[in-house]
């Protein structure tokens, strides 16, 4: 039977030592990890922290999916997002892989760089991915799964496609466009040759195999992962938490990148204990509203920054200029935090009044 913690509230501070956004969020170094004819090519944010986190994208979509994620999560650790074979301009091999086989790869970029202990976040396809190498690696000893798929109720192209346009619904206008752009890349060949492996994995059979301590992560609005698949999915594994976020859809780790990285990280933190029960879905009680309007207020250069930044990735993209990538990654990602940090002036400034509060009152001895 799985294991479940108990409700604890998501607003305790994380007790992980934190370095708070600085230019290591925004530095990207990029770099490929071979395995025979095909690599993935691996785009890493930050050098120091706790544990090291490997992000694995979904069908299609590239390691950009992670663009707001990874920042949150390099407050923590060194975050490595992953572009596999056959999505964002990586080679393919010309017909399609196996789960198994990206997992394969997964496993190679965590054994080439040395990575000790990691945290495997998958999304979506990744989560199949991730569960797959789990199963078959014991030494693997936390693991996230957001949005996992495939619901063996969907398991028709037709009724999965449907129940995506419907989470798609919800899904910030960011994310939409960063879909679209990477299954341009990717290309329909391609993405029709992976989609049937993708339908047919059986990620139920896999998941009593996994011996990490699991999160599993929903959105409200996510139909291609229901709450009743989530609850399953919860049910199959040995140890697990189980969290939806109320407003969000499939890529819920985009608009709501902070709250799902604080789950993450405390996740990672607070093993789970072996006499807990059967999980249960708990929802964030103070989850943001997702509308990332609220988020970045862009100067007009911040805009210019950011989209010259898009343009010169997709030329270094078709180029298979990985150092051009990683500047132009470094550069997207500045602009990205210079808006950040100016929507967020007055929330910076409140939260220093409130240390420098604490602060007096330890002082006083109050």
């Amino acid at each position: 039977m799985a294991r479940s913690t108990d409700d604890r509230s998501t607003r305790r501070r994380s007790s992980a030592p934190r370095r708070g956004r600085d230019e290591s969020s925004t530095r990207v170094a990029v770099q490929r990890v071979h395995r025979g004819d095909l690599y993935v090519r691996v785009s890493t944010i930050g050098t120091t922290g706790e544990r090291p986190f490997v992000l694995v994208p979904g069908i299609g979509v590239s390691s950009d999916y992670f663009e707001r994620l990874a920042p949150n999560l390099n407050e923590f650790g060194p975050v490595h997002a992953l572009d596999l074979p056959g999505f964002a301009g990586v080679p393919h091999p010309g017909s399609a892989l196996e789960i198994r086989q990206f997992a394969d790869l997964v496993a190679a970029v965590i054994d080439d760089l040395g990575l000790v202990d990691p945290v495997v976040v998958g999304h979506s396809m990744g989560t199949q991915i991730v569960t797959d190498l789990a199963a078959r690696r014991p030494d693997i000893s936390t693991l996230v799964l957001i949005g996992p798929v495939v619901d063996p109720t969907l398991r028709s192209v037709w009724r999965a496609g449907s129940r995506f346009l419907r989470a798609a619904w919800h899904e910030p206008g960011r994310v939409k466009v960063l879909a679209v752009r990477a299954y341009l890349i990717c290309g329909v060949h391609w993405f029709v040759q992976v989609l049937p492996k993708m339908m047919t994995y059986r990620i139920e059979d896999a998941l009593p195999h996994v011996q990490a301590d699991t999160l599993v992560i929903r959105g409200e609005h996510d139909a291609v992962a229901p709450r009743s698949w989530v609850e399953r999915v919860g049910r199959l594994l040995p140890a697990s938490r189980l969290w939806e976020m109320p407003g969000a859809a499939h890529s819920v780790m985009h608009a709501h990148a902070e709250e799902v990285a604080r789950l993450c990280v405390e996740h990672a933190e607070q093993p789970l204990d072996p006499a807990g029960g059967t999980p249960v879905v708990h929802r964030y009680g103070d989850a943001g509203n997702g509308n990332e309007r609220d988020d970045f207020d862009p100067t007009l250069a911040d805009s210019a920054a950011a989209l010259g930044a898009t343009l010169r990735e997709g030329a270094a993209i078709l180029r298979g200029d990985d150092e051009a990538l990683a500047a132009a990654k470094t550069d997207h990602a500045e602009a990205m935090e210079s808006a950040f940090r100016r929507a967020h002036r007055d929330d910076e400034g409140d939260a220093g009044d409130s240390d420098a509060i604490a602060d007096a009152e330890d002082d006083t001895g109050r």
